[in-house]
């Protein structure tokens, strides 16, 4: 069984905590997609864990967790993530992780230039709100074949020496147009020496060994991160990530290109929330926004930013699912809801005096407004309701309407961040 999980919306949904749940029923879970500008939280018996490039799956003391070619892997981070994990009681060698020799090296000069560019575009209104983790740009070189992969760090030699020609290439960047100190070519020797070096036993052939898992009858689940709404190619351009966030992307991003997927589960909270700049058509402001922030704990996992909110989103859920191509549907974070008389709901957009039900692309994305019904609360708390019968039945019918509406078929809810708060359906 290949399984895809999957953000419907715009990240943040919760897809840590739900691979995290289901991962008890696989054997390995593979990230095939992103950098450390994820932020996957995981609340269970052990405490509390905020995972950035490591697959949920980590928790699991039973699962393989596979960091795939498809992703960006910034060395450092990666350590201090390992040994913040290690001191919480999480074992992690190289019998339960495995990273691609393909996977892009983000380098110390992804980062200085995203800050830059940052900064650069801050003066002028335009930014993206960017993580300034270096995502973009250790997507950028890899696609202009200027960059470094973790293979290479078997090969100190020959990667001396393609860094050396890199670097004159990107200090052209660094110091001719921003005017930056240049970066030196030993700097970044020894910083590969400090940091990447010490996980050569981990890197290995990941088509070769998901492959044999595959056609052994293994359980392979595969993590994005972010959802449908910041893919490069079908989300809401150019205020997106720049990887592929679908799940028909999964097996080429872990590894195994020529296998295809079995089930694609999606992740879409009960409302919505949003991180970075572009447009939110639901988007809440002042008190009512506040209040929502607050009862949902919306702020970035991997940033601390707090995030902008709003009522759920019809017309993007309702692309996200058909996207995704999602089988199944887990709601997340229906319980932040309780406090609400009444549920705002964002059924269709106005566009130039048009009412528009299918999700559009490009400036006119800018212009939208949202069109809103409002669907009765439950008013009570219900984290520990463990079925759908045991809800309050104005909870089941707004599961109900949700899915409707959006043509989603909902299998589990989550009702609370511990991890058997959830049912099925």
């Amino acid at each position: 069984m290949l399984t895809a999980i999957t953000g419907i919306n715009w990240g943040d949904e919760g897809k840590g905590r739900m691979v995290d749940l289901i991962s008890q029923e696989y054997d390995i879970v593979a990230r095939y997609q992103g950098g450390n500008n994820a932020g996957h939280t995981v609340k269970n018996e052990r405490g509390k864990f905020v995972l950035n490039l490591l697959p949920s799956g980590i928790l699991r003391p039973n699962v393989v967790c596979v960091m795939g070619n498809g992703m960006v892997i910034d060395p450092h981070h990666l350590d201090g993530e390992i040994n913040k994990l290690r001191e919480q009681g999480i074992e992690i060698t190289p019998a339960n992780l495995k990273i691609s020799d393909r996977a892009t090296i983000t380098m110390p000069y992804h980062v200085e230039q995203d800050g830059l560019e940052e900064a650069r575009l801050s003066k002028t209104g335009a930014q993206f709100g960017s993580t300034k983790r270096g995502i973009a740009y250790a997507y950028g070189d890899k696609y202009m074949k200027k960059t470094l992969r973790m293979g290479d760090l078997a090969h100190p030699e020959e990667m001396k020496a393609h860094l050396a020609d890199l670097l004159e290439w990107k200090n052209l960047i660094i110091n001719g147009a921003y005017g930056h100190e240049p970066v030196a070519l030993e700097d970044m020797c020894a910083w590969l020496d400090t940091y990447g070096t010490p996980f050569l036993p981990f890197i290995k052939n990941t088509t070769s060994y998901l492959g044999k898992v595959a056609a052994e009858g293994g359980q392979i689940m595969f993590e994005a991160q972010l959802g449908a709404l910041r893919d490069i190619d079908f989300g809401i351009f150019p205020y997106t990530s720049s990887s592929s966030t679908i799940a028909a992307y999964a097996p080429i991003g872990a590894g195994i290109p020529a296998h295809r997927l079995d089930k694609v589960i999606g992740i879409m909270k009960a409302y919505s929330s949003c991180v970075g700049e572009g447009p939110f058509t639901c988007e809440m402001f002042g008190d009512e926004a506040e209040a929502l922030r607050q009862a949902g704990g919306e702020y970035g996992a991997a940033t601390g930013r707090p995030r902008r909110v709003g009522g759920f989103d019809v017309v993007a859920s309702r692309y996200g699912v058909k996207i995704q191509g999602a089988d199944e549907i887990a709601l997340t974070k229906l319980d932040v809801l309780s406090y609400l008389d009444k549920i705002p709901v964002c059924v269709a957009y106005e566009i130039d005096g048009k009412r528009v039900e299918e999700f559009p692309a490009g400036p006119a994305l800018m212009r939208a407004k949202p069109i809103y019904e409002y669907v009765d609360g439950w008013h009570c708390d219900i984290s520990n309701c463990r079925s759908f019968d045991a809800l309050p039945a104005a909870a089941c019918v707004y599961i109900e309407y949700l899915a409707q509406t959006t043509g989603a078929n909902i299998k589990y809810v989550s009702v609370g961040a511990d991890r058997d708060a959830y049912f099925v359906l």
